[in-house]
């Protein structure tokens, strides 16, 4: 069943970048994100409403999914698609797979888990990896705000996204379904969305095109009702950290279909960059000793 999970994880998060940057054009990031959330909560709502599977909460558990759909469903979107004006989505999913760092730290700020003692030398190769992969760009651009801006506003919403995963935690700690807490925060998340927009003055109409609702449809049904669902359920089943495993894998993913869109062209400097990163994460899910053994066998 886990592997099933992270296979779903994998392949849709993987292509869900791509449906971002076919987003992009006239429509503002808000108006674009409450629109998928508002279809994918609607969604997740009626099915769970109809099978009989939408649970009672409390009032404290309310606010703690309001929270969550700010943290996941909201904000750490609009970095994600501000971002992809300024840099490739493919590279925004590299940084995002950082998650898996993020949530060391939360797990033990928020659960007094401490972070194995890996946990350095994989942040260390993360870091690294994140200046090697954008040098190339940095020093051509100038080291330009648009770019660091990117590269930041990436960064927030990986944290962003971690913080939801601790909240999710949380919920399934205290014996609350995934489906129900996932439903709530999605509505909480849009309806958070729909008022920046609305206040922001946006103009609520998207673009009806072919592309764009495609990849409304997509990234609402595949990447947030599906996906979303199936990798707070990992984190349910086997927790925070090894769940963002999932993470190593689907940058692969979009940047093969990056490099297809958005012509991303491979360089030595980016290619190094990427191995640093995922290396980086693996080392947070492989103990010393497996190292060890795996060069001994060689």
């Amino acid at each position: 069943m886990n592997a099933l999970l992270y296979g779903l994880v994998v392949l849709i998060w993987g292509t869900t970048w791509i449906a971002i940057f076919l987003q992009q054009g006239p429509v503002a990031a808000p108006v674009s994100i409450f629109w998928r959330f508002a279809v994918a909560s609607a969604t997740i709502m009626i099915v769970l409403l109809a099978l009989g599977r939408l649970r009672k909460m409390v009032l404290r558990d309310h606010l703690f999914c309001l929270v969550q759909g700010c943290c996941v469903f909201c904000f750490n979107f609009w970095c994600f698609y501000t971002a992809a004006a300024y840099i490739n989505t493919g590279l925004e999913s590299v940084i995002f797979s950082m998650a898996v760092l993020y949530n060391a730290i939360n797990s033990f700020i928020f659960f007094g888990q401490r972070p194995p003692a890996r946990f350095g030398f994989a942040a260390v190769l993360g870091m690294l990896g994140i200046i090697t992969l954008f040098w190339d760009d940095l020093l051509a651009s100038g080291w330009s705000q648009e770019l660091l801006l990117g590269i930041g506003l990436s960064a927030l919403g990986t944290y962003g996204f971690s913080l939801g995963n601790m909240i999710s935690l949380r919920h399934q700690r205290n014996g609350l379904e995934t489906m129900t807490t996932n439903a709530w925060a999605m509505t909480y998340g849009t309806l958070v969305m729909g008022a920046i927009a609305l206040i922001r003055g946006d103009n609520f109409a998207p673009e009806w095109t072919v592309s764009y609702m495609g990849a409304l449809l997509y990234l609402a049904i595949f990447g947030s009702v599906i996906a979303f669902g199936a990798y707070f359920t990992l984190v349910g089943r086997i927790g925070a950290g090894k769940a963002a495993y999932s993470t190593l894998l689907f940058p692969l993913v979009a940047l093969s279909i990056s490099t297809v869109y958005e012509g991303y062209v491979w360089h030595v400097n980016g290619i190094a960059g990427i191995v640093l990163i995922l290396t980086g994460n693996m080392v947070m899910f492989t103990k010393p000793e497996t190292w060890f053994k795996r060069l001994r066998m060689a």
